[in-house]
């Protein structure tokens, strides 16, 4: 790119003019060259991405326990129990409950 010092214009994505123009600019108030800028967002974004596929693999984990066991925690204790952790105050961890409705 022209005036983009560090810009060879190689990469494994096809990119835009105005998608260059955008990165060398980040890139600058960064001070970073846009090669450094893009490696850093991309190891940024997997990182992100390895993180949501944890808490999918986690979410399944306790909707099959939730499913087997018939006990789960109500929303508004678990908010509760959360925003007193936040908060940096002793909070009880909330008690599962049974939520099937019985036969």
């Amino acid at each position: 790119m022209d005036g983009c010092p560090g810009w060879t214009g190689r990469g494994t994505t096809d990119r835009p003019d105005d998608l260059k123009q955008r990165l060398a600019k980040l890139a600058r108030s960064a001070g970073q060259t846009p090669h450094a800028f893009m490696v850093e967002t991309l190891k940024r974004e997997a990182e992100r991405a390895e993180l949501r596929a944890r808490f999918a693999q986690y979410a399944d984990v306790a909707e099959r326990e939730a499913l087997t066991s018939g006990r789960g925690h109500a929303l508004d204790a678990a908010f509760d129990y959360l925003e007193q952790r936040v908060a940096g105050r002793g909070a009880r961890r909330p008690r599962a409950r049974s939520w099937r409705a019985s036969s």
